[in-house]
């Protein structure tokens, strides 16, 4: 990862669907901020062997969101675990669910737990993509106007 940019970290369960739609949808419009947010994203996940073996690199649903937005996804990546190492790489770290992802942590990383941001976007279990995607858009939209407003002064 580039030292060029501050680090935003996402992070969800299996790093296969939120995590990654995040990660995308900021890269993806933090490029073309103007001038440029120097800012990147990037994505893990807390328990990626949950993940189905087969399901492939990277949620349809997330792919098709990003198809639709005209979000090239064409160079994804197999899903990757947190490590010690990434949260200590991030200026900001976000997990996508609070009832889910703070107790993991607690578990695999007790000193961050309570350093870290979390947001409320359930996973397909509890919200359909249609509305699960959209809320992560909106969330990051506001976070890059923060960003953007804390770039500007």
């Amino acid at each position: 990862m580039s030292s060029d940019f501050s680090h935003v970290l996402f992070i969800c369960t299996g790093n296969y669907y939120r995590s990654r739609f995040a990660e995308y949808v900021f890269n993806y419009h933090a490029i073309r901020t103007q001038p440029a947010l120097p800012w990147r994203a990037f994505s893990r996940g807390l328990a990626i062997d949950q993940v189905s073996p087969g399901a492939g690199h990277l949620s349809p649903f997330t792919l098709q969101a990003l198809s639709d937005k005209g979000i090239d996804a064409a160079a994804y990546r197999p899903p990757i675990a947190l490590g010690e190492q990434d949260l200590a790489l991030a200026g900001r770290v976000i997990a996508l669910k609070h009832a889910e992802h703070h107790p993991l942590m607690g578990k695999k990383f007790p000193h961050w737990q309570d350093r870290i941001e979390y947001w409320h976007v359930h996973d397909i279990d509890y919200a359909h993509p249609d509305q699960a995607l959209p809320e992560i858009e909106s969330l990051v939209a506001a976070l890059l106007a923060a960003l953007t407003a804390e770039q500007t002064g």
